[in-house]
């Protein structure tokens, strides 16, 4: 085969590897996004403890595909809450509210890719906010 050689370079990081950002009870670790991806997309893990809130109803212009890791994740989508299993797949559509929470007794993870790219420099601010306002326990 022949061709140009690819622009970026392949990435393989081992388990737990990222850039990590910790939140107290909530930690993102990001896999791949700005010059990994070129901006194209963003992707991390997110984690949280038992019975922890998430961010909070927010939109944003990105697409929001999560795939759940560990646990089981509740997700605010438009109105409605569901709660989404290990091996669950979920996607918000760009400008669609949207929420995450960890009603469970156990830690829970997902696999979150954001698209297109460029959400990533906004997380040491994430993070400062955590720092101020840290997540509160869930009413389940």
């Amino acid at each position: 085969m022949s061709g140009a050689a690819p622009a970026r370079k392949p990435l393989v990081l081992p388990p737990g590897a990222g850039r990590r950002y910790p939140m107290g009870r909530i930690q993102a670790v990001f896999k791949a996004d700005g010059p990994e991806s070129e901006n194209r997309y963003a992707i991390s893990e997110w984690w949280l403890e038992p019975r922890t809130t998430g961010p909070g109803a927010h939109a944003h212009a990105e697409d929001d595909v999560f795939y759940v890791l560990a646990g089981t994740m509740s997700f605010l989508v438009g109105e409605d809450w569901v709660d989404a299993e290990a091996g669950s797949f979920v996607l918000v559509p760009a400008g669609m509210t949207h929420d995450f929470e960890n009603r469970g007794s156990v830690r829970a993870g997902v696999l979150n890719l954001s698209v297109p790219g460029g959400f990533e420099p906004h997380m040491p601010a994430i993070g400062a906010w955590f720092a101020e306002h840290p997540a509160a326990d869930t009413d389940a």
